[in-house]
């Protein structure tokens, strides 16, 4: 259902953009949102966007992160400027609902100091 891309390794203070492919229907009804994995650490949500446009960030990625969505593309995308090497993680996609899709495989971003 769900296939991230655009991760790799950068100097902090670079910029990477992620891409989020949904392979199904009604893609612009959901609420989607970007998480991460850090090694020894839970899961977090970094960004969300409403089926509306409206979107959150977690305070140690606002203003630098921008999550965007095109429907017509059934695409998510994450673009991340200024990274820093807190931001060393996988990336997932995901529905931001209690019920989700299938993790996909996610995609790994590497912020060198």
């Amino acid at each position: 259902y769900l296939e991230e891309s655009g991760g790799g390794l950068v100097q902090s203070g670079g910029s990477l953009r992620l891409s989020c492919v949904y392979s199904g229907n009604r893609f612009n009804l959901f609420d989607m949102a970007w998480y991460r994995q850090a090694p020894g650490r839970q899961r977090e949500l970094v960004a969300n966007i409403f089926s509306g446009g409206t979107t959150n960030y977690i305070d140690s990625v606002q203003g630098r992160f921008t999550i965007s969505r095109d429907t017509a593309r059934n695409t998510l995308y994450l673009q991340m400027n200024d990274l820093k090497p807190d931001d060393t993680a996988v990336y997932y996609c995901n529905r931001n609902a209690k019920s989700k899709c299938s993790w996909g495989r996610g995609t790994q971003v590497t912020v060198s100091s």
